[in-house]
């Protein structure tokens, strides 16, 4: 009889992980339904972000504080969502980084952080929406 296999993959740490409810939120994005195991995209701008779903928090020569994590949790989704290319980043790269700053500002930002931080996504920030030409996580497995 064959031993049974398993497959799975080596993945960075992440800083944050989303617990109780969850988080959801209505957004400019609007597009077809998406909808991957920890987030979800509605036709009309419904973000659901579901428990369990780890981020790296706020990125860059900053602090993380208690008014950059939901920014940066909304802002990692939507990243990631251009990464699996379910969303445009050429055109959806904006949204998400004013989205960034406007949730950064409501949660009790000062303004001048608010506005270097959205600066700095604004022109460093691309690479992280780029979708990969292949695949980083190699798949493996045992025994």
């Amino acid at each position: 009889m064959p031993k049974p296999k398993i497959t799975y993959r080596k993945i960075k740490k992440y800083k944050y992980q989303l617990m109780r409810k969850g988080y959801t939120c209505q957004i400019s994005i609007r597009k077809k339904s998406i909808k991957t195991d920890f987030i979800q995209l509605t036709t009309k701008g419904k973000l659901t972000i579901k428990r369990g779903y780890a981020w790296d928090g706020p990125s860059g020569p900053t602090i993380d504080t208690k008014t950059f994590m939901r920014g940066s949790l909304v802002h990692d989704a939507l990243y990631q969502l251009m990464r699996l290319k379910h969303l445009d980043y050429t055109k959806h790269r904006r949204q998400a980084d004013d989205l960034l700053k406007r949730h950064c500002l409501q949660d009790g930002m000062f303004r001048v952080r608010a506005w270097y931080v959205h600066k700095f996504v604004c022109w460093l920030g691309e690479a992280n929406a780029i979708p990969p030409e292949k695949p980083k996580d190699e798949l493996m497995f045992a025994p």
